[in-house]
């Protein structure tokens, strides 16, 4: 906050505050004036290299430039945030800012001089080579403290030699540059230093050369990059020098994985555990950085969720601190009152930070000692005394370190085991004995099971598995098999996670996520236990077990319009990179349809519901699909092609399964004379772009079989031929078929022209007698393809089946709706039957019954697909249900039961 004083008032009471601004007013007559000049506003690049210019731009003016300009700059930036005229953000960009300043002037005018005496460095082909500065840290995150070194790695593209007379190999000619470089900025002499340089984390350290080719930089990645180096390239970032896509393309495979990689937890909290015990060897609890709750613990916080999931969320691969942590709250990754907690300790630890290095321009983080120094510490944070001060900055530190073990934590142990079944895991060679811990803890067939564990164990797949893999795996075992043997089914939730298992086993990510939440583990089993297709599509998309680490995602409901936007601008930041494009839509789906899926077996949605959504999700992808496919065209003539995507069947009809297939027709309606082959190319692609096998699987199976002409006819059709095709071609099953048919994605114009002429079509005269008989036949065609010798009802084609009361709808559709348009509507089979009814086409109550016949069948069958059964039960179990369509059946097409 301001404090309200005039411009010579802030500066004598920040030297007050600050020995170092005051022996910098001492000893240079300047200072002073120029402070009063400027202190009313920030200072910024332009004001520096002005200054900088003032100095004289020659080798022999470089050194007393900069630390003049440094003095200028941080004695400035003191006097404004001691005067409270500068927040947090402002210091350090001023502070970043001048390292910027300093580094480019310094390499500028160095190389300049150096390449005067040997000319200009050349790769093999000539082309001309220039230094890549990177900064590293709080300088490459822009978020640099006064006092602060900075780290710097010096990294150059190719080798070759200079062009002079007195050639260089290149790697010579950068290597002395950096030197020069280094000295310019960190020598001290009468007037001071510009910045202590720190080069140790350039690869191999203090033992590496000074300077790397960036193939250098490649194949150290690859050959010797570890864990916490991928920490520390979280925040670099280019200073100087061109090539900044080539850098990135070695430095983001290695920092951020393709998938998610919670194997980062534990290399983090070992670095940290190795800095906690640095600390306490020197006694520094009182150190605000990296002591218990401080700075470096929000940072690990925040890094740590961005090696886990910085490759898939390029959002996340933002560098400053506050920016990361408002991200991860926007996700849902961490919870916001963490945020804001972690966001506020975070702006006073790096105040506090400041104040105490404005004290004498010493690089401390510890605590001071001397009452006086304390006393000026509190005021100048606007503390009463010390004490409050200390009470303040211990509840930031307290929150830091709860919300820094809530996720570095070390997974908690399992549970009291006195059915010894660690040892059991650690031992396991007798199924005998194996067989007998799992029947006292409950597994109802302890011998399939144990003979499943034993297999597991000795076989040459675990043999095989790295140490370190294998350690976790035998660390999860007990733990599953306990959980395990708590659910309803014991021996099939066992059998279907170590089936997960089986597919991760040599993805330690995946392993750690459970190792490190049990809660997660948890759920799997829970999952597991409720359905088999569920642990399958968890074995398909082992990603998916993200999803299982918090569950209010799951609870939530889907939010279409704002998923569609998000995915709409994902897929536009990374076009035109196709297989990236399709991967993201593959991943996006699967991510839904799981939270759907685990919504569902918790009980929060209808049959009726569930299809709803994912009738909506595949509509999304179609509308997305269209949209990309189209821009791959090349020579295409409009922006926004004049293009739908129509769905039949189960999309059609808004009735869509987990696994369902979509039936399809493409239209257009373009009078251009390339339209035709245009069309008919955006729909192959779409076609392809849905049904290809990627990476991350695949979107959907597609059928386009319903088109006009079948197989034969144009995989993309025109409006106008649709319309004569109907009116003058189609078969009767044809017409049945519209009668579920719907605009799905395109061109929303398109899309109701099409409606029209649905409409016009469900609406024409028929014969009931002949509709009645083609109905039928259609009927008995189709179960007779069916047919089997099964004893059991098959809920979709026996009689009183699903597919009868799909038929009476459509026979009552196309029967009527000459004479009731309101049954063209595309609304269900349910609400067709009580529209049907309130007309008084069916008696009401037969209606509602059968309306209920209908629910309870795909319930039924929804069952059956959860758990990966056929469509077939014992006849007894839906005798109720299916006698009120057999009499709905007899009712509209007065005959016996359907044969």
């Amino acid at each position: 906050m301001p404090l309200n004083l005039a411009t010579p008032e802030i500066i004598a009471r920040a030297a007050r505050q600050s020995r170092f601004l005051q022996r910098m007013l001492d000893s240079r007559p300047w200072l002073a004036e120029c402070l009063t000049e400027n202190l009313a506003r920030r200072l910024d690049g332009d004001a520096m290299r002005a200054f900088i210019a003032r100095h004289g731009d020659g080798e022999a003016c470089l050194r007393p430039a900069l630390r003049q300009l440094r003095a200028w700059v941080l004695c400035h930036l003191i006097a404004r945030d001691l005067g409270g005229l500068a927040d947090l953000a402002e210091v350090t960009e001023t502070m970043t800012t001048l390292a910027e300043t300093a580094v480019a002037h310094a390499h500028d005018v160095l190389r300049a001089a150096l390449a005067a005496r040997h000319g200009t460095p050349r790769s093999p082909d000539g082309i001309e080579q220039a230094m890549l500065i990177i900064g590293m840290g709080k300088l490459g995150g822009r978020e640099l403290n006064v006092s602060s070194d900075i780290d710097l790695i010096f990294l150059y593209p190719e080798d070759g030699d200079t062009d002079g007379t007195k050639p260089l190999s290149n790697f010579e000619f950068f290597a002395r540059l950096g030197k020069q470089i280094i000295a310019a900025l960190a020598e001290i002499t009468e007037h001071g230093q510009v910045f202590r340089v720190d080069m140790r984390l350039r690869p191999n350290g203090d033992s590496g050369p000074l300077v790397a080719s960036l193939d250098m930089l490649e194949n150290y990645f690859v050959t010797q990059g570890r864990e916490w180096e991928r920490y520390a390239w979280i925040k670099a970032r280019p200073l100087v020098g061109e090539k900044n896509e080539a850098l990135q393309a070695i430095v983001r495979p290695f920092v951020f994985r393709k998938y998610l990689d919670f194997g980062a937890i534990g290399a983090m909290r070992e670095l940290h555990a190795q800095i906690r015990r640095e600390v306490a060897r020197r006694d520094r609890a009182n150190n605000i950085k990296l002591g218990p709750g401080g700075i470096r613990e929000i940072e690990f916080i925040a890094q740590v969720f961005q090696l886990i999931r910085g490759g898939r969320d390029r959002a996340l691969q933002v560098r400053p601190t506050l920016q990361v942590l408002g991200r991860l709250a926007e996700r849902g990754i961490l919870k916001g009152e963490a945020v804001a907690e972690l966001g506020d300790a975070y702006v006073f630890l790096r105040r506090l930070e400041h104040r105490l290095q404005y004290l004498d321009d010493a690089q401390t983080h510890d605590l001071p000692v001397n009452s006086d120094d304390q006393r000026l510490i509190a005021e100048t944070l606007c503390f009463a005394d010390y004490p409050a001060l200390l009470d303040t900055l211990e509840r930031h530190r307290a929150a830091v370190s709860r919300h820094f073990e809530a996720v570095f934590g070390e997974p908690e142990d399992a549970e009291d085991d006195p059915h010894n079944i660690a040892d059991t895991w650690q031992n396991i060679t007798d199924g005998d004995q194996a067989a007998a811990v799992l029947a006292r803890l409950g597994y109802r067939d302890p011998d399939t099971a144990a003979a499943r564990l034993v297999a597991l164990r000795t076989g040459a797949r675990y043999r095989q598995l790295p140490d370190n893999i294998r350690a976790r795996l035998d660390g999860l075992m007990p733990r599953l098999i306990a959980i395990a043997a708590t659910v309803r089914n014991p021996g099939d939730a066992l059998a279907r996670c170590l089936d997960l298992l089986d597919s991760i086993a040599r993805r330690g990510a995946y392993l750690a996520l459970l190792q490190q939440y049990p809660q997660a583990l948890r759920r799997v089993v829970d999952l597991a236990d409720a359905s088999h297709w569920a642990a399958q599509y968890l074995c398909r998309h082992p990603i998916l077990l993200d999803e299982l680490l918090d569950g209010s995602e799951q609870e939530a409901a889907p939010d279409w319009p704002r998923f569609k936007r998000e995915l709409a601008a994902e897929l536009d930041a990374i076009e035109p990179d196709m297989e990236r494009q399709m991967d993201a839509m593959r991943e996006r789906h699967h991510i839904q349809v799981f939270r759907l899926l685990v919504q569902d077996i918790a009980g929060l949605l209808s049959v009726e519901k569930l299809a709803d959504h994912l009738s909506m999700l595949a509509d999304i992808m179609l509308d997305l699909a269209v949209a990309l496919c189209w821009r791959k065209i090349k020579n295409r003539h409009r922006d926004v092609p004049r293009f739908a995507v129509i769905g039949y069947g189960k999309l059609g009809g808004k009735e869509l399964g987990y696994a369902s297939d979509l039936d399809l027709i493409f239209l257009y309606d373009d009078d251009a004379p390339e339209a035709g082959e245009l069309y008919a190319r955006l729909a192959q692609r779409i076609s392809s772009w849905l049904s290809s096998r990627t990476a991350a699987g695949i979107l959907f199976e597609t059928d386009l079989r319903l088109r006009p002409n079948g197989d034969s006819g144009l995989i993309a059709c025109s409006l106008a031929a649709l319309r004569e095709y109907q009116l003058q071609s189609a078969w009767p099953w044809e017409h049945q078929a519209l009668t579920r048919a719907r605009h799905a994605a395109g061109d929303p114009a398109l899309g109701e022209a099409f409606e029209r002429i649905r409409d016009e079509i469900l609406r024409l005269p028929r014969d009931p007698q002949t509709l009645r008989a083609d109905v039928i036949a259609m009927r008995n065609k189709m179960r007779a393809a069916h047919a089997g010798k099964s004893t059991l009802f098959d809920l979709k084609h026996d009689p009183g089946g699903l597919v009868d009361v799909e038929f009476l709808i459509q026979y009552l559709v196309l029967g009527h709706a000459h004479d009731h348009p309101g049954l063209t509507r595309n609304l269900g089979n349910i609400a067709l039957l009580g529209i049907a009814a309130d007309l008084g086409l069916i008696p009401a109550r037969l209606a509602a019954a059968c309306a209920d016949s209908y629910r309870g069948l795909r319930q039924l069958q929804h069952r059956q697909r959860l758990n990966d059964r056929p469509s077939r039960i014992p006849p007894a179990e839906a005798a109720a249900l299916r006698e009120p369509v057999l009499a709905l059946w007899r009712e509209v097409f007065g005959e016996h039961d359907p044969q």
